[in-house]
């Protein structure tokens, strides 16, 4: 037996390479597998031994949600890590993977804004500070796969899980994408590097009428230039080392077999070389339900030679039967070799074989807590704040001395916390029917009556337990309504239900009426619940149809209207409010998403003017979902651009115009845009240019300013956007400042793909547009391209490098 592959001073490939010849075919095999320790199985370690007799690749850590504390958790880890190690002939240890999505699902960690809020923050170095955190906590615990970022483009407010992306745009979530991607693999920890595992490839928020895991019936054009930039964007600029397809049929296979998704999309034409590894279930969600393949080894053999590495969260497809595919030679030994190599690859570039268990002690909780964590958390839901409307009533003035907050998110700050947060998979476990793909086993265990949400099959989560989940995770937590009467002192602040997440029940009206007459102000939390599974309105696997409020908050803002008194309302889900209700009679509508722990102080700091919003929408909002898809960058002569020579501008029942267009987003404050200059009149493909202006603030608060630079190809070889995000800057002034913002565009950014499926870069004229949202446009010019030049999609630029004087 060799032991080259334990010189440190080889590269990972190297000692990948060596060690791969020491295997044996159960060994190799076992390095595609993952344990699953689930519910009680979590302590069941007898069980774990035997899964991993001749070692393991991963380990799932999901259960860590229950542990109640950080020591319970690293000890648990280390248990594991150990009886693999001392399974594996070659001591190889374990991948342990978690969600990264919002932080870790680990007592005592930061938990952060959701994804759409994120996007509504657009700040790319908050979002790698953020993905820092989520890494240096989760490797503390011996985790090295970080399962995030989401680069989905979602388009389709029906999905339950557009909360979890960036928006709808491809450079807004490249960036952003980027930007976790490099704060995950930035810095190494306890000696170990993580490695995040960007999802879902590709297409995934394309699926048939919004609903999670259909088919997704995308062209290929489309595949590439739009739901395909942040990824390539993310191994380009970012090094991604990690990639989880999607659970959609594309082009009639599944993401998780398809060898021109897997392989000459992903790695021959893109680039990565990293670790691809399935969704929860994917496999064995390919042959019983999607019909590929005539038994389970057969689709695991074909998600094997697609490109697929390794095979989460336990042995379907890489089992037994599959491992006799190549012992009789009925498979080609190549082909697993590959992806065993991958799998060692990651682990010696993790660290893993010199560091593979988690700290202990007061040197875990130096490396695993920081005291700034909770402050970028803070910063992080300010920012990701959109103030929609405003006629004057905020901030709310220090005269109002009494004021009604009706709502059911008002006293509760569980419903801060979006899908894939530690708090709402901690409540799954409580779920009477579970949502989530790939995983089984919830149930009502102590047989106790389930409370749903009247008139509904949403499962309440307004009963005792959990509140225990709450005072455990997060008990500093506080709602708005501590928030408020801890802020403001001095005013009668009066509480009220009044209305559920969902339904027509309007049996808390007259109660929240009365306070509401009696009141100077008037503040409704509105919408959904953002979770998971049985007890949430929106999330994985719950989808809908309607993707405006319920019926009974549309019904109590129309009654409360009646009272004269000024309606603010705060909206509250994974998707962006939509309501004509609301945009008739609110005086203000701040768009708070899912802000997390610090939710509360960020939105009661809004409200009374000590934060001025600036945030702006990531996705262009619907009146209905009849208008859905509904997106910015259309193509010419689409959606609100068609033109007379194609039908009315107009639907007969509604505008073709969105309720909100992509990027809006208010301020107590005034930005004047001037000076608007470009470094040339004419570039040529390989060269690039700066465009600049100069941003004021004209007003009285200081404020932030997402400065939004929008490029526009009139006539091409290709239909081509009517415009599209080129970059953005989020910049903040105080009254009377000026600051000059410059974008800096390589020509390479405007390739597209030609009729041959190339990367071109064509001549012509390209318009440049520079305002505050999408429609919001302050200043205009024009350059040109000189010459056609064409590149490989691998190398080309995807958003603008800026930079502010």
């Amino acid at each position: 037996m060799s032991d080259k592959y334990q010189n440190t001073e080889l590269i990972p490939e190297e000692r990948a390479a060596y060690l791969l010849e020491e295997l044996s075919l159960d060994e190799k095999v076992a390095q595609l597998n993952c344990v699953f320790p689930f519910d009680k199985a979590s302590y069941d370690f007898a069980g774990i031994n035997e899964q991993t007799k001749h070692g393991i690749g991963q380990v799932s850590t999901l259960e860590m949600r229950r542990m109640e504390s950080l020591d319970e958790v690293v000890q648990w880890q280390r248990k594991v890590q150990r009886i693999v190690m001392e399974n594996s002939p070659h001591r190889i240890p374990a991948i342990f993977h978690m969600e990264g999505l919002c932080g870790a699902f680990i007592q005592d960690s930061t938990s952060f804004p959701s994804g759409i809020g994120r996007g509504a923050g657009w700040n790319p170095k908050l979002e790698e500070k953020i993905a820092e955190i989520v890494s240096r906590q989760e490797a503390a615990c011996g985790i090295t796969h970080v399962f995030a970022p989401v680069l989905d483009i979602s388009r389709d407010s029906r999905m339950g899980r557009q909360g979890e992306t960036y928006g709808e745009d491809p450079v807004l979530t490249a960036s952003l994408g980027s930007a976790y991607t490099k704060g995950c693999q930035k810095y190494e920890t306890a000696g170990r590097r993580t490695e995040s595992v960007a999802k879902h490839f590709l297409a995934f928020h394309n699926s048939a009428a919004g609903i999670h895991g259909a088919n997704s019936d995308t062209p290929e054009r489309l595949l590439e230039e739009i739901y395909g930039k942040p990824f390539q964007a993310a191994i380009t600029e970012a090094g991604l080392r990690g990639i989880m397809p999607c659970y959609c049929l594309i082009n009639g296979e599944p993401a998780s077999a398809s060898h021109h998704l897997l392989t000459e999309l992903l790695r021959e034409e893109m680039g990565f070389d990293g670790l691809c590894v399935s969704d929860y279930g994917a496999i064995n969600n390919a042959f019983m339900f999607q019909g590929i393949g005539e038994t389970k080894e057969e689709t695991g053999l074909l998600c094997l030679e697609a490109g697929m590495d390794m095979e989460l969260p336990s042995v379907e497809g890489y089992g037994e039967a599959f491992k006799n595919l190549f012992a009789s030679g009925r498979a080609d030994m190549d082909i697993l070799d590959r992806a065993v190599k991958r799998v060692l690859t990651a682990k010696f570039r993790m660290g893993l074989f010199e560091h593979p268990f988690a700290l202990e002690g007061e040197e875990l909780r130096r490396v695993f807590m920081n005291k700034t964590d909770k402050e970028i958390s803070l910063q992080s839901a300010k920012e990701s704040m959109v103030l929609i409307k405003n006629n004057g009533v905020l901030p709310i003035q220090k005269s109002v001395k009494k004021i009604a907050l009706i709502g059911p998110h008002a006293d509760s700050p569980r419903k801060f916390f979006g899908g894939y947060t530690h708090m709402c998979m901690m409540e799954s476990t409580y779920a009477i029917a579970n949502s989530i793909a790939g995983v089984s086993g919830s149930e009502n265990v102590d047989n106790r009556e389930i409370v749903t949400v009247p008139g509904t099959n949403i499962q309440s989560d307004e009963t005792p337990e959990f509140d225990v989940i709450l005072k455990r995770q997060k008990p500093d937590c506080r709602s708005i309504l501590e928030e408020l009467k801890a802020q403001m002192p001095d005013a009668e602040i009066r509480y009220a239900y009044g209305y559920p997440i969902a339904g027509a029940d309007q049996s808390g009206f007259a109660r929240a009426l009365e306070i509401a007459e009696d009141a100077d102000i008037v503040i409704l939390t509105l919408g959904g619940k953002h979770g998971t599974c049985s007890m949430a309105s929106m999330g994985e696997g719950v989808d809908a149809t309607n993707i405006n409020l319920p019926e009974c908050q549309d019904a109590f803002i129309r009654k409360a209207a009646k009272l004269g008194k000024p309606l603010i309302g705060v909206h509250f889900d994974g998707r962006p409010i939509s309501s004509d209700a609301a945009d008739a009679h609110l005086d203000a509508i701040l768009e708070a998403w899912n802000p997390s722990e610090k939710g509360a102080e960020a939105v009661v700091s809004i409200l009374l003017g000590r934060y001025n919003p600036g945030g702006k929408m990531p996705v262009t909002t619907a009146y209905t979902s009849g208008q859905i898809p509904i997106y910015y960058n259309h193509p010419h002569n689409s959606a609100w651009h068609q033109t007379g020579s194609i039908g009315f501008l107009n639907y007969v029942d509604m505008p073709h115009t969105p309720r909100y267009y992509f990027g809006h987003g208010l301020s107590y404050t005034k930005f004047e845009y001037s000076n608007l200059q470009l470094s040339k009149d004419c570039i040529m493909p390989t060269e690039s240019i700066r465009i600049q202006c100069d941003v004021e603030n004209t007003g009285e608060y200081k404020g932030d300013e997402v400065v939004q630079l929008y490029l526009k190809d009139i006539h091409a070889s290709m239909a081509r956007p009517v415009k599209e995000l080129a970059g953005f800057k989020r910049i903040t002034l105080v009254p009377g400042e000026k600051k000059k913002v410059i974008f800096e565009i390589k020509a390479s950014q405007l390739a597209f793909l030609d009729r041959r499926m190339k990367w071109k870069i064509e001549k012509g004229t390209i318009e440049a547009e520079i305002g505050s949202s999408s429609e919001d446009i302050r200043l205009r010019g024009a350059f040109e391209i000189a010459e056609n030049g064409w590149v490989a999609g691998r190398d080309r630029a995807f958003y603008a490098d800026v930079t502010v004087e």
